[in-house]
């Protein structure tokens, strides 16, 4: 089936000079009393536009930190997140809110769903929740069918397949034109079977919707997947 694009050409120009996401000299520091843990160490890394990018490194090595950061669920501790040449320390309380609701959407590893409503009311209340006015189902059904869910869409969330949960909040990013989606070991609790289905529609983001994807991992087959890996250790690049 031919899927018309849901992607929305960058208003901005700088949306395409500067990268898609970039972390600039980025620390962490975590205080807790006296103890002070360092999550991340004078990180600097760049993602372009349209990339399928996965962060790969051990535990605690400081990638689900960089994409808290990323997501401006967090703030760092020196340095520069920027996301779209925008940068985050320069928004205020309100434009982060927007900027969360108009430029970001995430994949966890679960619980991305509510789980009594069903996938297509699932991706239509996550679309409102972002802004999105006026008749929206189109785009919902747009969304559903391009990640192969239109026999799934009055299913409540419950009771779908973990990898079919995953699809379903992939379809809602893609539903909103997220121009930025970070996930977050979105196949970790998947089968391999279910993980090459995530991985599909995870690259179909990035091929139909234009969409820029973040991906941590921990899997190799994720890592070969992805057009570009980035290794963090120790909260750096090496």
């Amino acid at each position: 089936m031919a899927v018309t694009s849901l992607y929305r050409e960058p208003e901005r120009r700088d949306e395409i000079t500067f990268g898609a996401l970039e972390f600039r000299d980025v620390f962490r520091i975590f205080r807790s009393g006296h103890v002070e843990t360092v999550a991340l160490r004078g990180l600097d890394l760049r993602v372009e536009p349209r990339e399928l990018v996965a962060l790969l490194g051990p535990s605690g090595s400081g990638k689900s930190t960089a994409l808290h950061l990323a997501a401006a669920l967090d703030e760092p501790s020196a340095g520069e997140v920027r996301v779209f040449g925008t940068s985050l320390s320069r928004l205020t309380e309100r434009e982060l809110a927007d900027h969360r609701a108009r430029r970001i959407a995430i994949v966890f590893q679960s619980g991305n769903l509510w789980s009594e409503l069903t996938a297509r009311d699932n991706v239509l209340v996550g679309l409102r929740l972002a802004g999105g006015r006026g008749r929206l189902h189109n785009e919902v059904e747009r969304a559903l069918d391009a990640f192969d869910l239109q026999r799934r869409e009055g299913q409540r969330a419950g009771t779908l397949s973990g990898g079919e949960q995953q699809r379903v909040a992939i379809a809602a990013a893609a539903a909103r034109k997220a121009p930025l989606v970070l996930a977050d070991e979105p196949t970790a609790e998947l089968d391999a079977r279910s993980e090459q289905t995530v991985l599909r529609a995870l690259r179909r983001l990035r091929e139909e919707f234009g969409t820029t994807v973040v991906v941590v991992t921990h899997s190799a087959r994720v890592a070969e997947n992805a057009d570009r890996l980035i290794e963090i250790r120790d909260g750096a690049v090496p």
